[in-house]
């Protein structure tokens, strides 16, 4: 299962939301029999990172954006990944 845009209006921040909504969908995914849940976050996301990692998200890998402008940015991809419990 990948876990994919999800966000936090900034004034909103701060109030456990984004920590909801990460639980919700790990349950979802436990329920539904997935064994692992992936996420990317850029270099920039500095809070999501944290976030996940609170969570139990371990870095799976990082990468450089296969692009031109990712090249010549530096533009850094982290792959995070949650085992779920209970599956192989």
């Amino acid at each position: 299962l990948a876990l994919k845009r999800m966000s936090v209006r900034k004034d909103y921040r701060g109030l456990g939301i984004a920590k909801a909504l990460a639980r919700t969908a790990l349950d979802f995914a436990q329920r539904s029999g997935y064994r692992a849940v992936v996420l990317n976050t850029l270099m920039l996301q500095q809070e999501a990172r944290a976030l996940y990692e609170r969570l139990g998200f371990r870095r799976h890998r990082r990468y450089v954006l296969p692009t031109a402008y990712g090249r010549l940015a530096n533009c850094t991809i982290t792959t995070y990944r949650y085992d779920l419990p209970g599956t192989p």
